[in-house]
């Protein structure tokens, strides 16, 4: 789950729509950069600069080369260096992953300009419209802002987090929806990834204050009432993303700040922090496999999977002509991932088949691509072979705790696709 901001040097952009949490926001939020202007350089010039640096220097570290191009595509059009950004781009688009620089807000600037619309057309053949998903039900209110949504099966309710009310909304399959926590109550920060807790009912969310960088762990009872609060106790700067709750009662968590992955002890009121092979750069989507013994960890640049009997990790392989990155949702399912990938330019939401080990994708399966349920898509929740998705997110209208257009604010629209 992704909001909109600047995480520590400038976590958000290039995704939603352009890419990648490190350097701006990922998932519905994102690509809100302004280009270089006559006016001069943006004011964040000097910082994409340095993270585009950062970038080329790991780019023959990095798993997905064609995630990292397009990142710095991307990065270079918001500077204005739009010669670079084709090239790049071109770069990009010929490793035939499934980028579609149309659906970014950084990058759809170049429409009309020859060499991009030929990339476009290009990349629309290759990967066509999908369109399966049907409309469950609508909000009442339109100024949720939502970004988590999870379902409670022994309830048969969903629970939706709102960033922009800072409070979290109860929906039975209706769509009536009532204040699960209200608003103001307890003064919560918005309001990120939701997990119903499997041993208890319980419900647990991630919470981040983008502005002070500061972030929560919260956990309620079934009736919203809040059981606890939790932070780290160091000075670092954190921003708690998504989570999945173990059957052995541990959180597991992402930072997409500090860019760990944490394990919280809800008896202790302990986070630890999980040990990667590799630098992660804004972690974002994570998923447990049933047998609660693989972890799997989406960050901008690939997916990750560790074992958690012995904490080791190693990069899911996509396969050629296949990409994992860009994940903002991510979930468990019969032995595949289903992924809500809003990092690629045009959203998209995909059912990658594993390997018995988990460490590669045997099966890429496009489940909506291009259609009307993909505006800005950002999580989901799955009940039985059903997979339910928040279709418009509208964190691209969300700066802060400041809506940009409140005129554009509309109810939220839940999808839902059958998996295969």
């Amino acid at each position: 789950m992704r909001l909109r901001r600047l995480l520590s040097v400038f976590v958000f952009v290039l995704w939603g729509g352009g890419l990648f949490a490190t350097v701006f926001v990922s998932g519905a939020a994102a690509q809100l950069l302004e280009p270089e202007t006559s006016r001069g350089a943006p004011a964040d010039a000097d910082e994409v600069r340095e993270r585009i640096a950062a970038v080329e220097k790991r780019l023959p570290q990095i798993p997905d080369r064609a995630a990292a191009l397009y990142f710095l595509a991307a990065s270079k059009q918001h500077l204005g260096e739009t010669l670079e950004a084709l090239k790049l781009l071109k770069e990009c688009l010929a490793l035939q992953e499934g980028f579609d620089p149309s659906g970014s807000p950084v990058l759809k600037v170049l429409k009309g300009d020859k060499e991009f619309d030929d990339l476009v057309k290009d990349v629309h053949r290759e990967f066509p419209v999908v369109a399966q998903a049907r409309r469950a039900f609508v909000s009442e209110e339109k100024n949720l802002i939502p970004e988590g949504l999870a379902f409670d099966s022994q309830q048969n309710v969903f629970y939706l987090g709102s960033l922009l009310q800072h409070k979290i909304v109860k929906i039975p399959m209706n769509g009536k929806a009532s204040d699960f926590v209200p608003a103001g109550r307890d003064h919560l920060l918005p309001v990120l990834g939701i997990r119903v807790d499997p041993n208890d009912g319980t419900v647990w969310a991630n919470s981040w204050n983008e502005n002070g960088d500061r972030s929560e762990l919260l956990h309620f009872d079934g009736f919203g009432n809040l059981l606890g609060r939790f932070a780290p106790s160091d000075a670092a700067k954190h921003g708690f993303n998504d989570l999945v709750v173990a059957k052995n009662g541990f959180v597991l968590l992402t930072d997409s700040v500090s860019n760990q992955v944490f394990r919280f002890d809800p008896g202790a009121h302990m986070f630890a922090a999980i040990p990667i092979y590799r630098e992660l750069s804004a972690p974002n989507g994570i998923a447990l496999s049933d047998d609660q013994q693989q972890l799997f960890v989406a960050d901008d640049f690939g997916m990750v999977n560790v074992d958690l009997k012995s904490d080791k990790s190693v990069e899911v392989n996509p396969g050629a002509h296949n990409t994992v990155a860009g994940t903002d949702g991510l979930y468990w399912y019969k032995g595949s991932l289903i992924a809500v990938q809003n990092g690629i330019g045009s959203p998209r939401i995909a059912a990658f088949r594993l390997s018995p080990d988990g460490s590669r994708v045997v099966k890429t399966t496009v489940l909506e691509n291009r259609s009307a349920f993909m505006d800005q898509p950002t999580t989901g929740a799955i009940d039985g072979d059903n997979f339910y998705f928040i279709v418009n997110s509208q964190g691209g209208n969300l700066n802060g705790n400041h809506v940009l257009d409140v005129t554009t604010l509309a109810r939220v629209r839940i999808g839902v696709l059958h998996l295969p």
